[in-house]
């Protein structure tokens, strides 16, 4: 008589639990939950991709200071230098006329 009672009492516990397992899988099944589950996803490695977009940003600005500091360029000027004659150049720039035939004339 007990073991019939053990028996009947594992069995039905096994089938709710069973009964359980299937109506949560089916519920994720479902398309309202399907769509949230993308979102989610999207949400998540949209997140990711931005970290990431961050980090290579905090990379280059690193990497840039240090090349930066190797070529002397973040170095402050010498007063015994004259001043950069970049723009003096530019303002002077007169453009040639060019020969509408021999565009590489002067290349």
């Amino acid at each position: 008589m007990f073991r019939r009672t053990f028996w009947f009492t594992a069995g039905a516990a096994a089938g709710v639990w069973a009964t359980t397992k299937v109506h949560r899988k089916l519920k994720q099944l479902t398309p309202e939950s399907l769509a949230a589950q993308a979102a989610n996803k999207a949400i998540d490695a949209g997140h990711k991709v931005r970290e990431f977009a961050v980090d290579v940003r905090a990379g280059m600005v690193r990497r840039e200071a240090e090349l930066g500091e190797a070529l002397g360029l973040e170095a402050p000027l010498d007063p015994a230098l004259p001043a950069p004659r970049r723009l003096a150049a530019i303002q002077n720039h007169h453009p040639r006329h060019y020969d509408s035939h021999n565009r590489n004339e002067d290349h």
